[in-house]
């Protein structure tokens, strides 16, 4: 059985090691309790969607770009063949440009 929670911890433990920091730091600046974002890097907790944002922002990560590598691995698993395009369709830019031209 493909767990999503365990995809999630290792792609996070990846872009924290990659940047040389430690559990302890990512942490901190996420303002997230050390042993509940140790048991998401090994995924033996569900993340919610504000933990995450907490994590990828001290990670200086878009969450898209980790929900990427998510997914890449997911199909790796599943055995996807497919090569999927990489071209975010046209509707969903016409309705986000809106949203980040306020920020």
């Amino acid at each position: 059985m493909i767990l999503v929670r365990q995809e999630i911890g290792d792609v996070l433990r990846d872009f924290r090691l990659q940047r040389g920091q430690t559990l302890r730091q990512v942490a901190s600046r996420a303002s997230v309790a050390l042993g509940y974002l140790s048991e998401v890097e090994r995924g033996q907790k569900e993340v919610s969607s504000e933990i995450l944002a907490a994590v990828t922002e001290a990670l200086e990560v878009p969450i898209s770009v980790v929900m990427r590598r998510v997914g890449d691995r997911l199909a790796v698993i599943e055995g996807i063949d497919d090569a999927f395009p990489d071209v975010v369709p046209d509707d969903l830019v016409a309705e986000v440009e809106p949203e980040l031209s306020l920020q």
